[in-house]
């Protein structure tokens, strides 16, 4: 049996996202958009509830287009509402389409939103070496950066603890613990 980390326990979809996708440096403008989207979604709730809602994100957000979303008007905002695949937060859904905006604003000024958030690690994903998940810290100094960023440029629920959440699901921060198995996978795909 694989060890793996604490807090994936033994869900199906958990342990798929675990081994598949969690830490694996991504660079891809609208999954990264999408795994913002989603950890700002979870905050005041489990990750898994996300997962289980995820596919209904992708058909509600038309696949996390953030072009297409950023012009998202009153009328997009009620179907959401009433979405019963997402979390129906008027404030988390609005809070999309102020992203999604934001984004085409960062791509304006830095080409993609991939150059943007990867700066704050210089480019390259950090190598965290946590024993226990007891180690891991809740936000660092780089994600108190990109939060403040983020909030300066309009963005919603993305504070520094959403931000480390995000920056370990794209791979920024390789944080599976030493005994995990994809430990050093991950990091020799660095």
């Amino acid at each position: 049996m694989k060890k793996r980390c604490e807090w994936c326990g033994n869900d199906p979809l958990y342990l798929a996202y675990h081994d598949d996708e969690w830490g694996v440096p991504v660079h891809d403008d609208r999954f990264l958009f999408e795994m913002l989207t989603l950890e700002g979604a979870q905050a005041g709730l489990s990750w898994l509830t996300i997962l289980k809602k995820r596919q209904g994100y992708r058909k509600a957000f038309h696949d996390f287009d953030y072009t297409k979303i950023a012009s998202y008007s009153q009328p997009d905002i009620r179907r959401l509402l009433a979405d019963p695949g997402i979390v129906r937060n008027r404030l988390k859904i609005e809070s999309v389409i102020r992203n999604a905006q934001g984004v085409l604003a960062i791509e304006e000024e830095f080409g993609t939103l991939d150059s943007f958030l990867w700066r704050y690690v210089d480019g390259t994903p950090l190598q965290n070496a946590w024993k226990s998940m007891a180690e891991l810290p809740s936000h660092t100094e780089q994600s108190d950066a990109m939060s403040k960023d983020l909030k300066r440029r309009g963005f919603n629920f993305v504070g520094p603890t959403i931000c480390y959440a995000f920056m370990q699901a794209v791979g920024m921060v390789n944080d599976h613990t030493t005994d995990c198995f994809r430990y050093r996978e991950i990091e020799a795909a660095a």
